[in-house]
């Protein structure tokens, strides 16, 4: 990770910007020596939707659109 001055990020902002897209490497921009800011590539390569990165990480198990307990257990039926 390259940390740079605010003043040379400024002079230099599209050329690093260009960088870090090619690289992937992150920057941190820094202020009198202090973090303010940090550049990385972004998560998306495609531009989708985020949630379109979970596709994948959930397993239905069962039925999902049935009812959770059985209606025999359901005080709104009993009488």
């Amino acid at each position: 990770m390259e940390m740079i001055d605010a003043s040379d990020f400024k002079a230099r902002c599209l050329a690093i910007l260009d960088r870090v897209r090619a690289t992937g490497e992150r920057v941190v921009v820094l202020k009198r020596g202090r973090p303010v800011a940090e550049l990385s590539p972004p998560s998306r390569a495609k531009g989708d939707y985020p949630q379109f990165e979970l596709k994948g990480a959930v397993t239905v198990i069962g039925d999902i659109t049935g009812p959770v307990a059985l209606e025999e257990s359901w005080d709104s039926l009993k009488r």
